[in-house]
């Protein structure tokens, strides 16, 4: 071979190399961009000189131990959080003297006192205190889980719940969480949301399939919706987890904006979709007008 011949080899080996570096590169800034902020990220972000950082960081830490009944280490909890261990271990030595957190070795749980700080919300609120006993009646007349949520920070959050028997692989309670674009109650919810603000609630909000049923298309979402806020229920079949269906109805105040929804939800190798519109919903409408007329 002549020197011509390698010098041109070792070259195109030469571009080739750096192109694929390039591509590299190109690759893993992407793949940042995909990577949702940790929560540490999200707080660091924040630049208002009235914002204070070791509280919010505070806060972070006890979310941590959501859906999850194990004790939780430093480590765990800054892998969660993205908070440094440092940091997560001054916040639970300040949680663990002020009664909140206890600890077992390196093993940190949460004590009943940390109730308290969701107490006063349920306890002050009219739709929770009113809400048991009407989803009771909805349960020992359908003999199905129901459970009442409102919308906090883009999710549903679980704020009374009557259930019968478990049909979620992850068992819901009061408190608990779920993405609003793929179920029942979510979707009654940001069917009544002024335009704008479900503009922009699409515009930050990731539509993740949960299950091949989700439906994870901005356009078709929106058609969905719009389809929910003229029938007055919206229906989930399959979409948060297979095996699931649910149907929920909107629960209003005073002035007539929804405050809330009101779920019923079912196996559905027990309960058909049709069953759900001419069984459940009935039901389920005549708990909102309740929780409506104690609203008002």
């Amino acid at each position: 071979m002549s020197k011509t011949t390698t010098a041109k080899a070792g070259l195109a080996a030469e571009t080739t190399e750096k192109h694929a570096e390039k591509q590299g590169e190109k690759h893993a800034e992407d793949h940042a961009e995909q990577r949702d902020p940790s929560i540490a990220e999200q707080i660091d972000a924040l630049a208002d000189p009235s914002f204070m950082t070791s509280l919010a960081r505070g806060l972070a830490v006890v979310q941590a131990f959501s859906d999850s009944r194990k004790p939780q280490t430093i480590a765990n909890i800054s892998q969660k959080t993205g908070i440094p261990r440092a940091a997560v271990r001054r916040c639970l030595h300040t949680l663990r003297e002020l009664g909140y957190v206890d600890a077992e070795l390196n093993n940190f749980s949460l004590r009943p006192k940390i109730l308290t700080l969701g107490y006063s919300y349920l306890s002050s609120t009219p739709l929770t205190v009113s809400a048991q006993p009407c989803l009771n009646n909805i349960s020992r007349t359908l003999n199905e889980s129901s459970s009442l949520a409102v919308m906090d920070d883009d999710e549903i959050l679980y704020v009374a719940r009557a259930a019968t028997s478990r049909v979620m692989s992850v068992a819901l309670n009061t408190g608990s969480r779920l993405p609003a674009y793929c179920t029942s109650l979510g979707r009654v919810m940001l069917a009544h949301m002024p335009p704008a603000q479900l503009d922009a609630y699409l515009a930050r909000t990731k539509l993740r399939p949960m299950t091949e049923n989700t439906v994870t298309s901005v356009k078709r979402l929106r058609a969905i919706l719009a389809d929910v806020h003229q029938a007055g229920y919206a229906i989930n079949d399959e979409e948060l987890e297979l095996g699931l269906r649910s149907i929920a109805v909107p629960v209003r105040g005073a002035s007539g904006t929804v405050l809330a929804a009101l779920n019923v939800g079912a196996q559905a190798a027990r309960v058909s979709v049709s069953q759900l519109e001419q069984e459940f919903l009935p039901v389920l409408l005549r708990g909102a007008q309740e929780l409506s007329v104690l609203l008002r």
